[in-house]
């Protein structure tokens, strides 16, 4: 009886390996698939970040041009016919 076993007991150890084997390559395959599909992922977003931060150097640029003095004092003087007030007409209120 025992003589029975042993040749079933080899095959079943090959099987066992033979399994796997097969499950660490499909494993494998699906960890490559998967790295591949994050590192697609990093570069969009890192091209999506050089964008966003190119528009927000814009954005500082329009700003600091908006707010500049000679432009507010431009646009009080000529668009909206403001005058600055003589001294005689400035008056101090205190508490």
């Amino acid at each position: 009886m025992m003589q029975v076993n042993q040749p079933a007991q080899p095959f079943l150890l090959i099987f066992v390996f033979a399994v796997v084997c097969v499950l660490s390559a499909i494993a494998l395959v699906y960890t490559k698939h998967e790295s591949r599909k994050l590192f697609v992922e990093l570069e969009e977003l890192t091209h999506e970040r050089d964008g966003l931060n190119i528009e927000w150097g814009q954005l500082q640029i329009e700003q600091s041009t908006w707010a500049q003095h000679a432009r507010i004092e431009r646009v009080a003087s000529e668009d909206l016919s403001l005058v600055r007030p003589e001294a005689s007409d400035i008056f101090v209120i205190e508490h």
